[in-house]
């Protein structure tokens, strides 16, 4: 908890200028709370920005509506969170401990202002990147899951929250620390379940459940009209979030699971340029996605796009799996690839209780005591192996080739053979699961002989193949023999991120031929925002390459 209170030190020590305090008073308006006024609880709309003139703020506990840290808010600092730049919610109450002055900014006119001011915005973002963060080191959030460890479903939560930075509390089923809670809830809980608030209990909770609790999408409308719309939240799309609001352009992404994509279940990246120390692709992303909201970009999440047409008019409409429409002039397809699901018996079984897709703090935590099991020869599954090695008894690597030079970095294939918690075992593949509820043993088989196996595991990870997600573009553009987008000349289009229908772009992962590595997939997503930008403006112009 000290940690905010170095957040607040900082606020003190860089306030806003009189400058910006000004601008805050010419854009919004005074309010006074009395003593004991709530200003926020969990779930509300972050849809206003408070500076304190006067007065003292308290962050209050959800649950028992005592103070909840030893920190308050005191003339000169503000109140807010990330959520007020996504339309999001309120993640914590936030309370008047005295009678409190404030200039209060609706959030649409705070979002003008911070363009128009970057040196107040990089003050402001500055400080709720820091709050964020203290609540994910802290795990301190009205978001409570009860038995992550015993259910798949609370995983399930689990995953969507920490992928997203979304801060949640982690409490083993029946343990004092739950029973606790339920009690203050005045709420019995004998099974595993989530916990929003004080008030609301979900026992069959998913993603889409939770986003609603949080507030996450409150404001988008049904059939709303978009300049461009960005399917797929991986580097790609996030980067092209980033230069379409610089650009000022009205766009949307759109994403099915996290902000990040594949890149954001990586540990550690460590050949882009600018981290010599290396950075996780969950915060590479995350900074970018703060970063296109600073300037207007919006994101939907959980959002699967089931299917795209061409209106009559020219523009396109995206139908979302929950039948929910968004209109846009123009389409970026940023949907990234996915792991192959190999041809395994039992595999769907075993997928969130034993078997997984990523390797991320949530799954280290179920390797604990265990062999950790990966498949795969690229380098996710290095820096799957890499991280894992942490937390696992030992982690094994199975590659069906005989070396990793043609599919792994040298830097990380180098320190995979360095480190003696990791074993590699070539032309080696998993032919078999076994296990009843959990994943207990899987059987390996040699291809050259054809001899087997079994080890047990309570961990398989699998990072092979790329699965190009194009199924929900319904025929409109042109796919390669392997379901990847043809763009460019292949296609007869003037840009090399055009596809073969006017107005949709494609870029990351998912283009025919695009080199598949972050830095790459960042690239596209700057650039193809030009030939975007192109299009809406001069369609002619842009369609013969003048």
């Amino acid at each position: 908890m000290e940690t905010i209170g170095a957040d607040l030190r900082h606020m003190q020590r860089t306030p806003l200028a009189d400058s910006h305090v000004a601008a805050l008073r010419a854009a919004g308006k005074l309010a006074t709370y009395p003593a004991g006024a709530f200003l926020a609880r969990p779930g509300e709309p972050a849809d206003v920005f408070r500076y304190v003139e006067d007065g003292e703020i308290e962050v209050v506990n959800a649950y028992t509506d005592q103070r909840h840290l030893n920190s308050t808010l005191g003339p000169t600092q503000f109140m807010g969170e990330i959520a007020l730049l996504n339309g999001g919610g309120w993640s914590m109450a936030m309370r008047a401990a005295r009678e409190t002055r404030v200039i209060e900014v609706p959030r649409e006119a705070m979002l003008a202002l911070m363009a128009q001011i970057p040196e107040m915005s990089d003050i402001i973002i500055t400080v709720f990147a820091a709050r964020r963060r203290r609540q994910l080191d802290d795990r301190d959030s009205t978001l409570t899951l009860i038995g992550e460890d015993d259910d798949r479903n609370v995983r399930r939560i689990a995953e969507f929250a920490a992928r997203n930075r979304i801060p949640y509390t982690s409490l083993p089923l029946h343990s004092p620390e739950a029973e606790a809670t339920a009690r203050t809830c005045s709420i019995a809980v004998s099974e595993p379940a989530v916990i929003f608030g004080r008030d609301v209990v979900i026992t069959d909770a998913t993603p889409e459940r939770v986003a609603q609790l949080l507030g996450l999408n409150r404001d988008l409308k049904n059939d709303e009209a978009f300049d461009v719309l960005i399917v797929g939240g991986g580097p790609a799309g996030v980067a092209a979030g980033v230069y379409a609001g610089s650009e000022g352009l009205r766009a949307l992404v759109i994403e099915d699971v996290a902000i990040g994509g594949q890149a954001g279940t990586s540990s550690r990246i460590e050949n882009y340029m600018g981290f010599p120390t290396g950075i996780s692709g969950g915060d590479l992303v995350w900074r970018g996605e703060v970063q296109a909201m600073k300037f207007g970009t919006r994101f939907a999440m959980p959002r699967r796009v089931a299917s795209l047409e061409q209106l009559d008019g020219g523009d396109y409409c995206a139908t979302f799996d929950n039948d929910e429409r968004v209109r846009g002039r123009a389409v970026i397809v940023a949907a990234g690839v996915q792991y192959r699901r190999l041809p395994i018996p039992r595999l769907g079984e075993f997928e969130g209780n034993g078997v997984y897709y990523a390797a991320t703090e949530i799954e280290a935590r179920y390797c604990k005591g265990t062999q950790a099991v990966i498949i795969g020869g690229g380098n996710s599954a290095g820096q799957a192996a890499m991280y894992l090695s942490r937390s696992a008894k030992c982690v094994r690597v199975l590659v069906r080739g005989s070396s990793l030079a043609a599919s792994m970095s040298s830097y990380l294939s180098s320190r995979l053979d360095a480190d003696p918690g990791i074993e590699i075992d070539y032309g080696t593949e998993v032919v078999a699961l076994h296990g009843d509820e959990h994943l207990e043993a899987v059987t390996l088989r040699e291809i050259a002989t054809g001899a087997t196996h079994d080890i047990a595991t309570r961990a398989l990870f699998v990072m092979v193949g790329a699965a190009p997600n194009t199924d929900w573009l319904s025929g409109l553009i042109a796919l390669d023999d392997k379901g990847f987008v043809k763009t460019g000349a292949g296609v007869g289009a003037a840009s090399p991120f055009a596809t073969s229908r006017p107005g949709i772009f494609a870029v990351g992962d998912i283009r025919a031929g695009s080199v598949k590595r972050v830095a790459s997939a960042v690239g596209e997503g700057s650039v193809v925002v030009s030939k975007v930008w192109e299009f809406l403006n001069n369609p002619l112009e842009a369609l013969s390459g003048a």
